[in-house]
């Protein structure tokens, strides 16, 4: 059942969101050779509990973590821990923060240090592929306008879309119905209404499509070893349009790049 969120319910998922954005600008400022995963975690944490709000994803089915810190050929889910980063690496970043009872989810990539031109490629088409399925999020559009938009934009770059992860609905919990593929047709799905509250999350590869998970039940790879990207809003359909909750675009403007744009 799709639970549709009133108005004020929306403001709250925003104070959330904002939360969320303040602690993906946080974390692009550490992100840089030498730093291992398990630094950026505990940062997030830090910022998460100072700011009256809790990690989402802490304990969350077992998680271990308050992020996800996937680099390089990990698509999502990655654990936190000794890894440490490398110039030429790419991260992505992936947070839920909970406040006073209202979940918020994004995620971002970014480049660490100078990349390849090709993952610079795959980075910019996933995070346009965010905007053209955000930009579908409209009241008395199918929910496939969204999925179709995603895959266009990913598919014409020459990526690849995985298929066996999704987007999915937020409030309350952090995973409510419906769920939003990343591909498929545009008549399909349901009709979107007022107060829907969507997390939107490109996950893509340089490569296959298929996906493996690791040894530890949570880490997905992708299965022939090709960089990955996954980028995220938590985004309301209002009679004004989309509405994105988790802002982190703003501090990517604010920072004068990308998270694409330093390359070789």
């Amino acid at each position: 059942m799709i639970v549709k969120k009133s108005a004020a319910e929306i403001e709250e998922i925003a104070a959330a969101g904002e939360i969320l954005a303040e602690v993906l600008a946080h974390l692009a400022t550490l992100i840089k050779p030498g730093v291992r995963t398990e630094q950026l975690d505990r940062e997030a944490e830090r910022l998460i509990r100072a700011r009256g709000a809790t990690p989402t994803f802490k304990g969350y089915h077992g998680f271990p973590a308050s992020i996800c810190a996937s680099p390089n050929g990990v698509v999502v889910h990655g654990i936190p821990g000794r890894y440490r980063l490398q110039a030429g690496d790419v991260i992505s970043i992936d947070v839920g923060v909970t406040y006073r009872g209202w979940v918020a989810d994004a995620a971002r990539t970014f480049a660490v240090g100078r990349i390849e031109r090709r993952t610079q490629a795959l980075l910019a088409a996933t995070e346009r592929a965010l905007y053209a399925g955000i930009a579908k999020a409209q009241p008395g559009s199918r929910l496939g306008a969204v999925s179709a938009a995603i895959q266009a934009e990913v598919e014409s770059a020459g990526f690849s879309v995985v298929r066996q992860l999704v987007g999915h609905g937020v409030g309350r919990q952090m995973h409510e119905d419906p769920q939003v593929p990343n591909f498929g047709s545009p008549d399909s799905g349901p009709i979107l209404e007022e107060g829907m509250v969507l997390a939107i999350e490109p996950m893509t590869t340089a490569g296959s499509p298929a996906v493996r998970i690791g040894a530890d039940g949570w880490t997905v790879f992708t299965a022939d070893g090709s960089v990955a990207a996954h980028f995220e809003h938590t985004v309301a359909v209002t009679a004004e349009g989309p509405r994105i909750l988790t802002p982190w675009h703003r501090a990517a403007a604010r920072e004068g790049l990308t998270a694409s744009a330093s390359t070789c």
